[in-house]
């Protein structure tokens, strides 16, 4: 390793407000605080390179038990913070309403990883290849932003606003994770998941893509359409989806017909302008990323394993 946790100042609060002061203190002081949960991103930041220890201190979130809650209402499934990849998968609500999710979370890392890691880790990391930001943009999900100052929701799809730039400000903590329940909507959703990368598992993806179709009296009434390792940030394709809104569905009635499935496909190729890097070519990008919409939508099935 080139880095050494010995060099770095590490808090650990017991208590959520004790945490906010944390960040409040360090954001007044030009000095952020950082967020320590899982610890599997910093883990590969001291592999790659030195951490700058002249930043704000690391604050260690693992004691804060009222971020390790999954709570399941009427209208959502809310996943505190500190939830990891394994802990979700094995709670019997959200693998049975949200097994893209699921597919998602399996796709990322090794079982130590998914035992590590937390979904806010991943979302707040704001890397444009994590695994659950498509899945929770497609799903609607929304972000509890928490400070001393009070606490505000933003959009899974307003949420990552460059490479490595989020709404979160310097004094803020990712608390929540808010989830529609789709069985509290009167129509049927149809979800989608694929991860496109160098091996089966332990891989970062090349192409990942999520998507969700829902139907009603054989007519497209929504869909979300979501990417990563496309752009700089997850990427959300709203011009394909206002294409497909008012369509008929297939025969089926789970997907697009062949002729609006082809259009939709033409559609976001004309738009798409792939990252090009070490893992991928932007051309190899494009032409998967309308490979998966396309198996999307004329899909009769439900989820699809990663690849």
């Amino acid at each position: 390793m080139r880095g050494h946790t010995a060099e770095l100042e590490f808090l650990s609060p017991t208590t959520l407000d004790d945490a906010l002061e944390h960040f409040a203190r360090g954001a007044a002081c030009s000095k952020p605080a950082r967020a320590f949960a899982g610890g599997t991103d910093l883990m590969v930041q001291l592999g790659a390179r030195p951490v700058d220890v002249s930043q704000g201190p690391f604050v260690n979130l693992s004691c804060l038990a009222e971020l390790k809650t999954i709570d399941v209402r009427e209208d959502a499934v809310v996943l505190g913070a500190l939830t990891t990849y394994a802990q979700a998968c094995a709670h019997p609500v959200v693998a049975a309403e949200f097994p893209a999710l699921c597919l998602a979370a399996r796709a990322t890392g090794a079982p130590a990883i998914q035992n590590r890691g937390t979904f806010a880790g991943n979302i707040a990391n704001s890397s444009p290849a994590a695994d659950s930001p498509p899945v929770l943009m497609a799903l609607d999900a929304s972000y509890e932003l928490t400070s001393a100052r009070g606490r505000r929701f933003v959009h899974a799809d307003a949420f990552h606003l460059g490479y490595k730039k989020t709404e979160l400000a310097p004094d803020e903590l990712l608390t929540r994770i808010f989830i529609p329940r789709r069985n509290s909507l009167e129509t049927e959703w149809r979800m989608g998941y694929r991860k496109v990368g160098t091996r089966r598992a332990q891989a970062i993806s090349k192409v990942a893509f999520a998507g969700a179709l829902r139907t009603r009296g054989g007519m497209i009434i929504d869909v979300r359409l979501c990417y990563a390792s496309i752009a700089p940030v997850p990427l959300r394709v709203r011009a394909v989806e206002n294409f497909l809104r008012g369509k008929p569905t297939s025969a089926s009635g789970t997907g697009a017909t062949e002729t609006d499935a082809q259009a939709a496909v033409a559609l976001l190729r004309s738009l798409l302008c792939p990252i090009d890097d070490v893992r991928s070519t932007a051309d190899y990008r494009k032409e998967i990323a309308c490979r998966l919409l396309a198996d999307f939508l004329l899909s009769e099935s439900e989820e699809r394993s990663p690849t």
